[in-house]
């Protein structure tokens, strides 16, 4: 067993059950949903927080990605454990926050969107900022960073993700999150 694969297992396994609490959330609440739904009573999900799980889940995705770029510079020693640790831990806890566990407690999701966006939102960026830190003190992988494309790439999703923060619009929430999935998808797909 390589160092990679033997603190990928701990990452991989906290990640995926991120991404198992986003998948879990959003079928509570539309379990949720077709109840009330049923019992002719008010509960409305909106775009919010489907988007922002969205956004999560990609973002996710590309952390994943970023674990196999420094497959070859992972080394296993407790800085290593406890960041890789401490990294997707708070990875879980912001996809933890997207969805309500108790969906009952609203008859509309976008309130709970504006409850937890600035620290979901808050804790990618204190992620993306560690990701580049640790991009710049490896020298083989500073090279890559230094690309414009990437700087360019990463000041649009940090400036995105804290207007996100800010503003207290739907709509421009909305399009705001859109443009954080297009980013994504676009990135994928290049």
């Amino acid at each position: 067993m390589t160092d990679f694969e033997f603190v990928f297992v701990l990452y991989a396994l906290v990640l995926g059950l991120s991404m198992v609490e986003l998948l879990a959330g959003f079928g509570r609440t539309m379990e949720y949903k077709f109840a009330r739904d049923a019992e002719k009573k008010e509960f409305q999900i909106g775009w919010l927080t489907p988007l922002l799980a969205i956004f999560v889940m990609l973002d996710l995705m590309s952390f994943w990605t970023f674990a196999w770029v420094t497959r070859d510079l992972i080394e296993v020693n407790s800085p290593t454990i406890m960041g890789v640790t401490a990294f997707a831990a708070s990875y879980y806890l912001a996809a933890r926050l997207v969805f309500p566990t108790d969906p009952e407690a609203f008859t509309d999701l976008d309130v709970h969107f504006y409850r937890v966006r600035r620290v979901v939102l808050g804790i990618l960026i204190a992620l993306v900022v560690v990701q580049w830190s640790y991009l710049l003190t490896k020298i083989e992988l500073a090279q890559l960073a230094s690309n414009p494309v990437s700087i360019v790439f990463t000041l649009v999703l940090v400036g995105l993700m804290g207007a996100a923060m800010i503003w207290k619009k739907d709509r421009l929430n909305i399009a705001l999150l859109i443009a954080l999935i297009a980013r994504y998808v676009f990135i994928y797909l290049i």
